[in-house]
C-alpha cells in the first residue's frame, strides 16, 4: 500500500430489530484504502446485492454479499476500475436509483474525483465485468459529487469546488455541460434527484444551503434551506417523496419537509427535526429501507408516497442504539440511549443501509428475524391504524461523525390524523 493513501476500513453489521438491548452484531471488518463514498446498487446485479465504494486509491470497487452459510453474510470482491493516477475517487452513483424504471436497462455507475473528472462505467452482468465509457474534465478543482438523473439515466449531474453545478448528456459531446448554475456561492458537494418524482433535484453545499430545482429549468431554484452548515450529503426517503435527510458538517443532521415547494413549485421546506448536539462534523447519512413496527401485533405493509397527506410530525429519539469507540472500532456493542440524556449520548439523523464518513463506512445489513433483506432492493414502511384513526408511521435512521467515528441508529415516530 502506498503510504501516502489513506487508510481505512469497511463494517458490515446484520440488525436485528428485535434485540433492543444490542442490535448490531459485527459480521466483517476489512481494512482497505479510506473510502469516500459508497452505495448499494437498488437493483440486484447477476442476483446479488451489490455494494459500490470510491476509494482513497482513485478507484471503484464493487463487492457482492455472499451467504456463505444460512444467515451467515460477507461482502466478497467482485470488481475494481482504477478511474486515474494520483487521483482521489470522491463520489459515486448507480444509474438504477428509481428502481422500477431501472428494470432491463443497462447498469451504468457515474464518478467522480479528485482532479475534477467524471467517470462513466458500464456494469456488465453477463461476464461480470466493469469498463469506462467516457472519461472528461468537468470541474477546475475537485469534483466533489456526480449523480445521474434517475428518469433520464443518460443525464448526469456534477459539482465541484469551484462553485458550480453541471448538468452533463452522456450521448453527446462531454466538451460542453448542458448548464452550468453558479447560484450556489460556494463548493457543490451534495447532489440527489428525487426517486419519486420525476424533474426534482436537490443539492447542497458549503455554502449552507440546500436548494431544489426544476430540472426542465435550471436558470434558478424553486426552493432554498439556509441549514447553517456545509451540506456533505443529501438522501431523499425511500417511501416519501417530500422527506429529505441531510448531513450538514458543523450544524447536524436535519430533515426537510420539502411538500409545500414540491407541490407549489414555491419555497416553503420546514425542518421538522435536527440534531446538533454533537461533538464532531456531521458527514454520513441515510435512511433505511426497513422501517420498525410501532407495535409487534400491527401487520407490515406496503404503501407509496401518494398516501401519505400528513405533516411529518415531531422528531422522536424514544431509542438511539449508539456505536461510538475508538477508530477503529474495537467492539460491536450498543449502547441503548433515552431521547432525554445528554447531548453526548443523543443522535442525529437518517441513515439506514449505510452509514457514511471519510475515515469509514458502516453498511448495515438489515435482518428482520432470521430471514434477512438484501441491501434496498425494495422500500417498505411499516404503519397502523389506531383507533381515532391515526396513522403512526416509524423510521430506521443512522447517522455518522467525523472525528468521533461514531455511529448512530435512531427510530424516528411520526403521526398524522387521516381525513
Amino acid at each position: 500500500m502506498d503510504p501516502h493513501v489513506r487508510m481505512g476500513r469497511l463494517y458490515l453489521y446484520s440488525f436485528n430489530k428485535d434485540a433492543t438491548d444490542s442490535p448490531l452484531t459485527e459480521v466483517q471488518r476489512k481494512d482497505c484504502a479510506a473510502i469516500l463514498d459508497m452505495k448499494w446498487c437498488p437493483i440486484p446485479v447477476a442476483g446479488q446485492a451489490v455494494l459500490g465504494l470510491a476509494d482513497a486509491k482513485g478507484c471503484i470497487e464493487l463487492l457482492n454479499l455472499m451467504e456463505l452459510e444460512k444467515n451467515h453474510f460477507m461482502l466478497q470482491p467482485l470488481l475494481k476500475k482504477t478511474l486515474g493516477q494520483q487521483c482521489i475517487a470522491l463520489s459515486l452513483d448507480w444509474s438504477a436509483g428509481q428502481a422500477i424504471r431501472a428494470t432491463g436497462q443497462p447498469l451504468r455507475i457515474i464518478s467522480s474525483d479528485s482532479k475534477g473528472q467524471l467517470h462513466f462505467l458500464a456494469v456488465d452482468e453477463s461476464e461480470p465485468s466493469i469498463h469506462s465509457l467516457s472519461d472528461w474534465k468537468a470541474h477546475d478543482f475537485e469534483a466533489w459529487i456526480a449523480a445521474f438523473d434517475y428518469w433520464q439515466t443518460d443525464i448526469v449531474y456534477s459539482g465541484g469546488d469551484d462553485g458550480l453545478l453541471r448538468g452533463w448528456d452522456t450521448r453527446s459531446n462531454l466538451d460542453s455541460p448542458l448548464f452550468t448554475s453558479k447560484r450556489h456561492s460556494m463548493g457543490v458537494c451534495s447532489i440527489q434527484s428525487n426517486p419519486h418524482e420525476e424533474n426534482i433535484l436537490a443539492t447542497g453545499s458549503y455554502d449552507e444551503h440546500i436548494l431544489l430545482w426544476d430540472t426542465r429549468n435550471m436558470n434558478r431554484p424553486f426552493d432554498d434551506t439556509h441549514v447553517n452548515g456545509g451540506v456533505w450529503r443529501l438522501k431523499w426517503h425511500p417511501v416519501y417523496s417530500h422527506l429529505l435527510l441531510a448531513a450538514c458538517m458543523h450544524s447536524g443532521f436535519k430533515i426537510l419537509n420539502c411538500q409545500k415547494p414540491l407541490e407549489e413549485r414555491k419555497e416553503g421546506s420546514f425542518i421538522p427535526v435536527s440534531y446538533k448536539s454533537h461533538s464532531s462534523l456531521a458527514y454520513g447519512a441515510d435512511w433505511s429501507r426497513l422501517c420498525l413496527k410501532p407495535d409487534k401485533q400491527i401487520q407490515q405493509q406496503t404503501f407509496s408516497a401518494s398516501d401519505d397527506k400528513s405533516n411529518t410530525g415531531s422528531w422522536k429519539a424514544d431509542i438511539c442504539w449508539n456505536v461510538n469507540t475508538e477508530y477503529p472500532l474495537s467492539s460491536s456493542s450498543l449502547d441503548t440511549v433515552d431521547s432525554k440524556k445528554s447531548s453526548e449520548e443523543q443522535g442525529t439523523l437518517p441513515k439506514g443501509m449505510i452509514t457514511e464518513t471519510s475515515d469509514f463506512f458502516v453498511p448495515l445489513l438489515i435482518k428482520e428475524g432470521s430471514s434477512h433483506l438484501t441491501s434496498s432492493l425494495k422500500g417498505r414502511l411499516l404503519e397502523s391504524e389506531e383507533p381515532n384513526r391515526t396513522k403512526t408511521v416509524v423510521s430506521l435512521l443512522a447517522t455518522c461523525s467525523f472525528y468521533d467515528h461514531a455511529l448512530h441508529l435512531w427510530k424516528w415516530e411520526t403521526r398524522s390524523i387521516e381525513a
